[in-house]
């Protein structure tokens, strides 16, 4: 009871009761992610995502990203095969969090790799 509440009151943090009801009625899941998001698409072609979690665009990664814009029409499972070593998995935006990249706290980053002119 408590989760239904929440999801009618508190539409800026996961999906709400319309998209619920809308994705229940209407929607054919197309798939989910590694994220645990899940895609969604009804009859006439809109596209639609719910979140494993906190809503965030950047959640959606690179092959689910080309399908919800329109750019393909198939999922791209290609990159699956074609992972590299090198290649890492990929990230939301880590801005705000613990995670995020600031230049203080990586003393390498900001060593001078240059001499400044002096008088």
């Amino acid at each position: 009871m408590l989760t239904l509440f929440k999801e009618i009151f508190t539409w800026w943090n996961r999906q709400t009761l319309g998209t619920r009801i809308k994705t229940f009625f209407f929607g054919k899941l197309m798939g989910e992610d590694d994220e645990g998001n899940k895609y969604y698409q009804n009859k006439h072609g809109k596209r639609w995502v719910i979140y494993n979690g906190e809503v965030e665009a950047s959640k959606i990664p690179n092959e689910w990203y080309s399908w919800m814009h329109y750019t393909s029409n198939k999922i791209e499972n290609l990159h699956k095969l074609n992972k590299y070593k090198w290649q890492k998995n990929h990230l939301s935006n880590q801005t705000g969090s613990e995670k995020s990249y600031h230049p203080k706290k990586n003393k390498d980053a900001v060593k001078k790799k240059y001499k400044t002119w002096q008088s």
